[in-house]
Protein backbone atom coordinates (compact mmCIF):
# COMPACT_ATOMS: atom_id res chain seq x y z
CA UNK A 1 0.00 0.00 0.00
CA UNK A 2 1.05 3.40 -0.58
CA UNK A 3 1.56 6.31 1.64
CA UNK A 4 -0.56 8.29 -0.41
CA UNK A 5 -3.65 5.73 0.26
CA UNK A 6 -2.86 5.73 3.85
CA UNK A 7 -3.33 9.95 3.64
CA UNK A 8 -6.44 9.52 1.64
CA UNK A 9 -8.45 7.14 4.04
CA UNK A 10 -7.30 8.39 7.18
CA UNK A 11 -8.22 12.35 6.61
CA UNK A 12 -3.77 12.78 7.35
CA UNK A 13 -2.63 16.67 6.83
CA UNK A 14 0.66 16.57 4.87
CA UNK A 15 3.30 18.82 6.17
CA UNK A 16 5.94 17.78 3.72
CA UNK A 17 7.32 15.79 1.19
CA UNK A 18 3.96 15.11 -0.81
CA UNK A 19 6.02 14.28 -3.90
CA UNK A 20 6.93 11.34 -1.91
CA UNK A 21 3.64 9.87 -1.07
CA UNK A 22 4.50 6.90 -3.69
CA UNK A 23 6.38 5.43 -1.52
CA UNK A 24 4.99 1.30 -0.51
CA UNK A 25 4.26 1.15 2.97
CA UNK A 26 5.19 -2.84 4.15
CA UNK A 27 4.55 -2.19 7.61
CA UNK A 28 3.89 0.14 10.60
CA UNK A 29 5.61 0.66 14.06
CA UNK A 30 3.94 2.65 16.94
CA UNK A 31 7.00 4.41 19.61
CA UNK A 32 8.54 7.17 21.21
CA UNK A 33 11.59 6.04 21.90
CA UNK A 34 14.32 6.76 19.31
CA UNK A 35 16.42 3.88 20.47
CA UNK A 36 13.35 1.29 20.32
CA UNK A 37 11.91 2.36 17.19
CA UNK A 38 15.70 2.20 15.40
CA UNK A 39 16.17 -1.80 17.04
CA UNK A 40 12.60 -3.35 15.94
CA UNK A 41 11.25 -1.07 12.75
CA UNK A 42 11.70 -1.67 9.67
CA UNK A 43 12.58 -0.85 6.55
CA UNK A 44 9.03 0.91 4.58
CA UNK A 45 7.19 1.24 7.54
CA UNK A 46 5.23 4.29 8.31
CA UNK A 47 6.19 5.75 11.90
CA UNK A 48 3.72 6.57 14.46
CA UNK A 49 5.20 9.08 17.27
CA UNK A 50 4.23 12.21 19.31
CA UNK A 51 7.83 13.10 18.92
CA UNK A 52 8.36 16.53 16.99
CA UNK A 53 11.89 17.49 16.84
CA UNK A 54 14.41 16.54 14.01
CA UNK A 55 15.89 13.64 15.11
CA UNK A 56 12.37 11.58 14.17
CA UNK A 57 13.63 12.29 10.89
CA UNK A 58 17.48 10.75 11.20
CA UNK A 59 15.89 7.92 12.62
CA UNK A 60 13.70 7.63 9.82
CA UNK A 61 15.89 8.10 7.33
CA UNK A 62 18.21 5.15 9.06
CA UNK A 63 15.49 3.04 8.86
CA UNK A 64 14.07 3.95 5.61
CA UNK A 65 11.02 4.38 6.63
CA UNK A 66 8.35 5.41 3.81
CA UNK A 67 7.04 8.14 6.63
CA UNK A 68 6.05 9.68 9.14
CA UNK A 69 2.39 10.03 11.15
CA UNK A 70 2.47 12.85 14.30
CA UNK A 71 -0.25 12.26 16.53
CA UNK A 72 -2.71 14.26 18.67
CA UNK A 73 -2.51 17.24 16.39
CA UNK A 74 1.35 17.28 16.99
CA UNK A 75 3.21 19.48 14.99
CA UNK A 76 6.59 18.85 13.06
CA UNK A 77 8.92 22.03 14.14
CA UNK A 78 10.58 24.49 11.17
CA UNK A 79 14.04 22.24 11.18
CA UNK A 80 12.55 18.88 11.44
CA UNK A 81 10.38 20.07 8.55
CA UNK A 82 13.61 20.99 6.24
CA UNK A 83 15.68 18.01 7.19
CA UNK A 84 12.55 16.06 5.89
CA UNK A 85 12.65 17.72 2.90
CA UNK A 86 15.96 16.93 2.75
CA UNK A 87 15.91 13.50 3.51
CA UNK A 88 12.79 13.44 1.34
CA UNK A 89 11.00 11.44 4.32
CA UNK A 90 7.17 12.53 4.17
CA UNK A 91 5.28 13.95 7.31
CA UNK A 92 1.95 13.81 8.14
CA UNK A 93 -0.20 15.08 10.95
CA UNK A 94 -3.43 13.15 12.79
CA UNK A 95 -5.65 14.66 15.53
CA UNK A 96 -6.33 11.09 16.70
CA UNK A 97 -4.17 9.51 19.64
CA UNK A 98 -1.96 6.59 19.03
CA UNK A 99 -4.10 3.62 19.88
CA UNK A 100 -6.42 4.99 17.40
CA UNK A 101 -4.27 5.74 14.96
CA UNK A 102 -1.89 2.73 15.08
CA UNK A 103 -5.07 0.45 14.83
CA UNK A 104 -6.57 2.23 11.48
CA UNK A 105 -3.52 2.08 9.73
CA UNK A 106 -3.29 -1.74 10.90
CA UNK A 107 -6.32 -2.35 9.37
CA UNK A 108 -5.94 -0.94 6.24
CA UNK A 109 -2.50 -2.64 5.94
CA UNK A 110 -4.21 -5.97 6.79
CA UNK A 111 -7.33 -5.63 4.64
CA UNK A 112 -5.10 -5.40 1.29
CA UNK A 113 -3.69 -8.71 2.11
Amino acid sequence: MKVETIVQALGLEVKCCRDQLGKEVTGGYTGDLLSDVMGNSREGYIWITRQVHQNIVAVASLKEHAGIILINSSQPTDDTLEKARTEQIPIMVSDLPAFEISGKVFNLLTSKT
